[in-house]
Order: C-alpha cells, then sequence, then structure tokens
C-alpha cells in the first residue's frame, strides 16, 4: 500500500474512532443525558476526541509496522448515568451505539468497494477501502468483549440481573488488564485472539465474500 494510502487509512481509522465515541455520546443525548454535548464532544473536530497514545502513537505503530490488526480509542465521551430514566438498561443502548456504527462504516466501505470497483482499473483502491472495512469490524468486535469498561461489558450489564451486573461492573478499572492479559497469553483451552479473528473474519466475508481477511 503506498504511502498516501497509509495516510488515509490513518486518517480514516482516527475518524471511525471518533465516530465510534460521537454515537454514544448522541445516543445518550436522545436518552436525556447532554453531558457529550456540553462537553463540546459532538463534533467531528478530531481535537476534542484525540488522546495522544490511543488515539496515535498506538494505531500508527501498528499501522506502519505491517500490522494485520488496528487499534485505538478516542478519549471516552463523558456519560452522566443520573441524567438517564433507566441507568442500566441505557447504558448498555449507550454502549451497544459505538459498535454499531463501526459495523455501519464496515458496510458502507463495502458497498463503496462494490460501487467503484467496476469503474477503476485500481486494485490497490478496492483492497484499501477492504482494509478500511476490515478496520472498523475489528473495532466494532473487540469493543463487544463483554468485559467493562469496553461497551461489551456494559451491553451485557444491562441485561443481567441486577446483583451480577453489579459484581461484573466491579471490574470496570482492572478489566482492560484482563482484556489484555487474554490478548497476549491465549492457551489451548481458550483464545480471545481466535475468537476475534473468528467473527471478524466472518463479518468481513459477508461484506467482502471474494476476499480472505487481510
Amino acid at each position: 500500500m503506498s504511502v498516501i494510502l497509509t495516510l488515509l487509512g490513518f486518517i480514516f481509522f482516527i475518524y471511525s474512532v471518533i465516530v465510534h465515541e460521537i454515537s454514544h455520546g448522541f445516543i445518550a443525548e436522545k436518552l436525556g443525558d447532554p453531558t457529550a454535548r456540553l462537553s463540546g464532544r459532538l463534533t467531528l473536530n478530531p481535537l476534542p476526541h484525540i488522546d495522544p497514545v490511543t488515539s496515535l502513537l498506538l494505531p500508527l505503530l501498528l499501522l506502519t509496522t505491517g500490522s494485520p490488526i488496528i487499534i485505538g480509542a478516542a478519549k471516552p465521551v463523558p456519560i452522566d448515568p443520573f441524567n438517564l430514566r433507566n441507568p442500566r438498561k441505557e447504558m448498555g443502548l449507550i454502549g451497544l451505539a459505538g459498535p454499531a456504527s463501526n459495523l455501519l462504516l464496515a458496510i458502507a466501505f463495502g458497498l463503496v468497494a462494490r460501487l467503484i470497483s467496476p469503474a477503476t482499473p485500481s486494485p490497490e483502491i478496492f483492497a484499501f477501502l477492504a482494509r478500511l472495512s476490515l478496520i472498523n469490524i475489528v473495532l466494532a468486535v473487540f469493543n463487544l468483549i463483554p468485559i467493562p469498561p469496553l461497551d461489551g461489558g456494559r451491553i451485557l450489564a444491562a441485561i443481567l440481573p441486577k446483583n451480577a451486573a453489579q459484581s461484573l461492573m466491579g471490574l470496570e478499572r482492572i478489566g482492560i488488564f484482563i482484556v489484555i492479559f487474554l490478548l497476549l497469553f491465549p492457551n489451548p483451552i481458550f483464545s480471545l485472539q481466535n475468537i476475534i479473528f473468528s467473527i471478524t473474519s466472518t463479518i468481513f466475508g459477508i461484506i467482502f465474500p471474494s476476499l480472505p481477511v487481510i
């Protein structure tokens, strides 16, 4: 992939994580919490969203080293659950909004690839769009891991009985370390990497049925 496409890919990645966070804030606003809007986070201006490490250094390092998986994050949008009518259930809906936005972006990139593929002789453009779609699928699947503070943890807490949900959310401060441990140390019994790859491959195969995961 050319330097220009690599740079464009990085820019699109940044906006993918920004759209993810804006989606959380947008649904929170619809459910009665204006905190994200009042904090200036319902904007496509990247400056309020960017975290120097998780938004820039980490994905750029993965991208330039040819990593098959690109992950990263924007600053989480502020949500005040006290503004919600049913905080536990509605936090689940707010959590779902982020991964859903990335899946919609993945589908959108797939549709654009299908539309332009007959019109352009360059397979590089098609591969670029497929890569953007894959990145958004990975973002969605990773964030749906049912361990807080990831979105999947909030979604699971919304459907569990109250006591079980409270126990689950008690993992929020250490949850990301649990996820990192599971990613770095797979074993023959359980491999989070393989689960993410399998789900990602299935979704990618639906959007780009003629391509393997790249």
